[in-house]
């Protein structure tokens, strides 16, 4: 589940700007063709920090033929690859694989369809998020170290920078977060607009962030489920990114899982945690989720057909520690809820460490949206038992990443860093936001970020 937008604006298929002000790139004769590799590449020779560097605005340019973009454009959330070719800083790079990406939020308003919960029908904005396949067909050259890039179109963010700020505070406080920036996009000579280019977490990434690298990736599974029983194998098995060989051994989190089921409330759940996760990452973890209201994330039990989940988390269990650890991810719809619950999906109704109902799913929100408390499920019970460490570091983050004197220098060097692609898109197209609707929502976020220092 993701935000609903109260303002929906359906506007014109991609690419029928009005003139790019950008001037086209040469679009090659086919773009699947295959382009033969000298090894002198600077995409192949160079790592990922220069990507993620802080202080470029890169332009990714993509060429597709008209029956492939057509093919995505009528249904972009099939989320199917076709091919076409990536060119970056003077390099082209074909065939690689294209599709768009995301889930109900992402799809809000962007396609022709009128279910909202079960989004359907063709491509109906500027912008959708995008996933950029480099290891295509067979391809075994990275892009700067890289197999997969996104694009995230931040449609549900006026800002333009939640995504960016959210991912540098948790990174800030220590806690293992992909990089962000922001990117600009062309495809077949348009130009679309600003994007967030976030990290993929993958086994590169847990290679880059861990000692021990090569250990089990999980995406959205939880070591419980809403019963708090530990999860099925099979389960754990379904949620690995990494790993997934013939035989994959997932007893490192089966066991922890256990563990947490067989522990007596107390020093005796504390004692598991201390020994499985490290302390002072997952309590700051706890700290900058709360504090920016992560509303959409791992401490939101949505509760349908008799199951509570949570999701947009991964889980990484380091091999050499048998440490687990948290990994952010999607956080297009934070900070939204801290002043008022604006989000009438994803607001979470507890205060940390609080339960509603006696852990019965409960209505909240004007659209009676079924939750259950985070405090219910025993894991995250047992870290919101560490109180003097979530309310020193909750200390810390507000007079370090968060005070005004560093968000807001963030955010001004990213305004300024974006101000003239955002402007060129607001020239170009119709559903584009305007640089005051713009500014203000900057504006907007540092009120909200103020009043989380505050309160």
């Amino acid at each position: 589940m993701m935000i609903i937008r109260l303002s929906i604006c359906f506007s014109l298929l991609l690419f029928t700007c009005k003139k790019p002000d950008i001037e086209n790139i040469d679009s090659i004769e086919n773009p699947t063709e295959l382009i033969p590799v000298s090894g002198d590449e600077k995409y192949i020779n160079s790592n990922s920090d220069y990507i993620f560097n802080q202080n470029k605005l890169h332009t990714f340019e993509l060429n597709l033929s008209s029956t492939n973009l057509n093919q995505i454009n009528e249904n972009p959330t099939a989320e199917e690859y076709v091919s076409g070719s990536l060119t970056f800083d003077g390099e082209t790079i074909s065939p690689i694989g294209i599709r768009y990406k995301g889930s109900i939020g992402a799809f809000l308003g962007c396609v022709s369809g009128n279910d909202w919960i079960n989004p359907s029908g063709y491509k109906t904005c500027t912008k959708l998020s995008l996933k950029i396949k480099i290891n295509w067909e067979g391809r075994e050259e990275k892009f700067y170290g890289l197999k997969k890039i996104q694009l995230h179109s931040m449609n549900n963010d006026d800002s333009q920078m939640r995504d960016r700020l959210g991912y540098w505070l948790f990174s800030e406080m220590g806690i293992p977060a992909p990089r962000a920036t922001h990117a600009k996009l062309m495809v077949n000579g348009k130009y679309v607009g600003v994007f967030a280019l976030i990290e993929n977490i993958d086994g590169r990434f847990t290679r880059l962030n861990f000692d021990s690298g090569e250990g089990n990736l999980y995406k959205e599974v939880w070591p419980l489920n809403s019963n708090n029983e530990s999860q099925s194998e099979q389960k754990y098995i379904d949620a690995l990114k990494t790993n997934k060989d013939e035989n994959p051994n997932v007893q490192l989190m089966k066991s922890f899982a256990e563990e947490i089921v067989t522990a007596d409330f107390g020093t005796d759940l504390q004692n598991v945690i201390s020994d499985k996760m490290n302390i002072n990452e997952i309590i700051a973890y706890a700290v900058v989720d709360r504090t920016i209201r992560h509303d959409d994330g791992p401490f939101h039990w949505y509760c349908s057909g008799g199951g509570c989940n949570n999701h947009n988390y991964f889980w990484y269990e380091n091999p050499s520690t048998e440490k687990f650890h948290l990994i952010p991810w999607d956080l297009d719809n934070a900070f939204e809820n801290i002043i008022f619950d604006s989000n009438p999906v994803t607001s979470v109704k507890d205060e940390w460490g609080e339960i509603t109902a006696n852990c019965e799913p409960f209505n909240y929100g004007p659209l009676f949206v079924n939750q259950r408390s985070a405090a219910c499920d025993k894991l995250t019970a047992g870290w919101a038992s560490f109180e003097n460490e979530f309310n020193l570091l909750k200390t810390e983050f507000i007079n370090g990443p968060l005070s005004l004197e560093r968000t807001n220098a963030k955010l001004n060097e990213w305004k300024t860093q974006i101000h003239q692609a955002t402007f060129n898109a607001s020239e170009n197209h119709s559903d584009a936001i305007t640089i005051s609707n713009w500014e203000n929502s900057i504006e907007i976020l540092k009120q909200q970020l103020e009043y989380a220092r505050e309160n």
